[in-house]
């Protein structure tokens, strides 16, 4: 069986783009829920869509990437982006004269950082990954494709003096009080095969430590944290040693996927089903920042998907919509910011795009040709403030500070599988709606790959059939239900997410 590490050193050259082609069943599943507009409610932050990750940090030159971050921040309310690699050497960052002491160039950074500030998104900053002539080890190469280096530096006083460097020129060209809004994160996934410090968890710490206090002399204004870890490893004994030894810390970072095994993710062999894998995880965080010596920590998932590996039938179809408002239900009240890896396929972890399905973790897929998932998210961002109380494990009910009323409602079914339609009965209670406007993501609406199957599939689309990919990627028009003694019943297919709007509901 494929290991998350394992899968990290492959590339799937050519993988079928024919998903979500499949025959429906004609079962129908029959769901009938209550939703009281007056039944007890909590707020409830967008914690989904503050943040998102990307690749490394040179692809944010490219106005590919550039244009598919407008277009996600256009749809949600994207704040923040985090990426790794700010230190490769295709950076051109660290160098060193001839006495061995730092010398840093941050040409490419200022265009990196002006960049996203521009386009109105600040930097959730991971700081990664050696540069060559720092690093202990020379040979250490992650097997990604940019070949970064993931060893210890062999000199940590001139680690820790890049950082203060580093820390000091953002802070002299932004300015204190927009720099003391971005996040620092200390590296990425040091307990996998991202860190070849010997002990890891020991050699990560004394990373962290350095690093930390590095930033901190710059202004105790700058935030810093950690782990940084997949599968939501290390966080109790990363905070017991930061309390221990009284290292700064802002808060607590972690990742896990949703096709993660639980015996890496919790030293079990339960089969725990994809759906359920990323909030359990974060439930197992949560947990412990709450039990530590540190319980107000905030905690952010930076990385989180429904998969780690590149497979078709899930990041590139209408799965994704359940899968992410079921991801939502389950994790609210649980994390600070979770941010979805990657709201762009302008990526090459695993080498250069050979065509725009491949099941990349973007939201659009190479050419700005926007997902399933793109709509997901388009959808759920009108979802209200305000979270009321349902018997439902398949609904969001949420109200809008005008009052209006935010349903969604899904049909999750297995990936690739055709799955049954379920159909939901909604009764409204305590409301003056008489109508109520229904949008969709399915594999008829806002799916772009029946419009490419008919096009056969192209890998390299001209202009025109991007244009016309594009056209087939937007949603329709909502629907207008009237309601019948408060309530309608809306018939979703398997993979479908619905959102329902009342307004006047009150």
């Amino acid at each position: 069986m494929i290991t998350r590490q394992g899968f990290l050193a492959l590339f799937l050259c050519t993988v079928s783009a024919m998903v979500g082609n499949r025959p429906a069943i004609a079962q129908t599943i029959t769901e009938t829920v209550v939703i009281d507009a007056n039944a007890p409610a909590h707020a409830f932050p967008h914690f989904w869509e503050h943040m998102f990750g990307s690749e490394r940090a040179m692809v944010t030159l490219r106005e590919s990437y550039r244009q598919d971050l407008r277009e996600v921040k256009q749809i949600t309310d994207f704040q923040y982006v985090r990426f790794h690699a700010i230190f490769h050497d295709e950076m051109g960052v660290y160098d060193e004269d001839e006495q061995g002491r730092p010398i840093c160039n941050f040409s490419y950074v200022d265009q990196v950082y002006d960049g996203l500030l521009a386009n109105g998104v600040r930097p959730f900053v991971e700081l990664s990954f050696m540069p060559n002539k720092l690093a202990a080890d020379k040979n250490a190469i992650h097997p990604f494709w940019y070949k970064e280096n993931v060893s210890p530096p062999k000199n940590w006083e001139n680690w820790e003096r890049l950082i203060t460097l580093f820390a000091q020129h953002l802070v002299d060209r932004y300015g204190i009080d927009e720099v003391a809004q971005w996040y620092f994160e200390v590296w990425n996934e040091p307990n996998l095969d991202f860190w070849r410090g010997d002990p890891k968890q020991a050699t990560y710490f004394e990373l962290y430590d350095g690093t930390a206090r590095a930033l901190k002399a710059v202004s105790a204004r700058l935030r810093v944290g950690g782990p940084a870890t997949a599968q939501a490893a290390w966080a109790d004994a990363f905070i017991r040693h930061c309390a221990e030894n009284k290292v700064p810390v802002d808060f607590i970072s972690s990742h896990v996927y949703g096709n993660d095994k639980s015996e890496d993710v919790f030293g079990t062999h339960e089969a725990i089903p994809r759906d359920r894998m990323v909030c359990r995880a974060v439930k197992k965080v949560h947990e412990q920042i709450k039990a530590s010596p540190m319980p107000n920590l905030p905690l952010f998932w930076s990385e989180f998907n429904a998969s780690y590996m590149n497979e078709p039938e899930v990041t590139d179809t209408a799965y994704m919509g359940p899968w992410m408002a079921d991801t939502i239900r389950q994790c609210d009240g649980l994390v600070n910011e979770m941010s979805y890896w990657t709201f762009s396929d302008v990526f090459e972890e695993q080498g250069v795009v050979k065509q725009p399905f491949y099941g990349g973790f973007g939201l659009i897929a190479a050419g700005g040709i926007p997902k399933p998932a793109f709509n997901a998210f388009r959808l759920l961002h009108l979802l209200g403030d305000e979270r009321l109380a349902v018997a439902s494990d398949s609904i969001l009910a949420t109200r809008r500070q005008d009052g209006t009323l935010v349903v969604a409602a899904w049909n999750l079914a297995p990936p690739g599988g055709a799955g049954s339609d379920k159909d939901i009965k909604l009764n409204f209670r305590e409301t003056n709606a008489s109508r109520v406007k229904v949008s969709r993501v399915d594999r008829e609406h806002g799916d772009v790959h029946k419009a490419y199957r008919i096009m056969g599939s192209p890998p390299y689309p001209t202009q025109a059939q991007i244009r016309e990919l594009r056209s087939a990627a937007q949603l329709s028009a909502p629907e207008v239900y009237k309601l019948k003694n408060g309530s309608v019943t809306i018939k979703i297919p398997a993979h479908g997410l619905v959102l329902l709007e009342l307004k006047g509901a009150q």
